[in-house]
């Protein structure tokens, strides 16, 4: 387990296998935790979810938690910040710190719009100015931790 994680990166409710997978193995080379909000759509067994993560699911620092609410009541992050295509600014207009929590919705629908109305100045998105909606789950992580990780000058160690 990670004494202070870069940041929380919380799934709520995910479907694809292949995501979680490759998320983990995500979180695992940028020194993340994972946090896995019920229902998954799949089961933590699935080959898939495990073929995607490769051996580093071994190394993953996750939690499973019940509900969004369980996951900010025993985390308690100091800044969270909800992910949506449905969101008005962009994740450029915020200024991440270690530890803050990266929310992200289902592949098929997102986040609710509730939470993206209640957490209006918490929830972003990420610009996409060409002829799609969205782009996939794992690379919208990806792109959000890497400029926390940008922000927080965060380097790899020398080998």
């Amino acid at each position: 387990m990670l004494d202070v994680p870069h940041f929380h990166v919380v799934l709520v409710e995910p479907e694809i296998p292949q995501n979680t997978g490759n998320i983990g193995r995500l979180c695992v080379g940028s020194h993340c935790r994972l946090h896995l909000i019920q229902p998954l759509g799949f089961s933590l067994e699935d080959r898939y979810m495990k073929r995607a993560g490769l051996d580093y699911w071994k190394h993953l620092d996750w939690k499973l938690h019940d509900s969004l609410d369980d996951f900010l009541e025993t985390v308690k992050p100091a800044n969270f910040y909800f992910f949506s295509k449905k969101a008005v600014k962009t994740y450029w207009d915020v200024s991440f710190k270690q530890g803050d929590a990266l929310i992200f919705g289902k592949e098929t629908k997102g986040l609710p719009e509730i939470l993206i109305e209640k957490y209006s100045e918490q929830a972003v998105k990420i610009p996409m100015p060409g002829e799609t909606r969205s782009i996939n789950l794992a690379n919208s992580v990806a792109v959000a931790v890497y400029e926390g990780m940008r922000q927080l000058h965060v380097s790899s160690p020398v080998d």
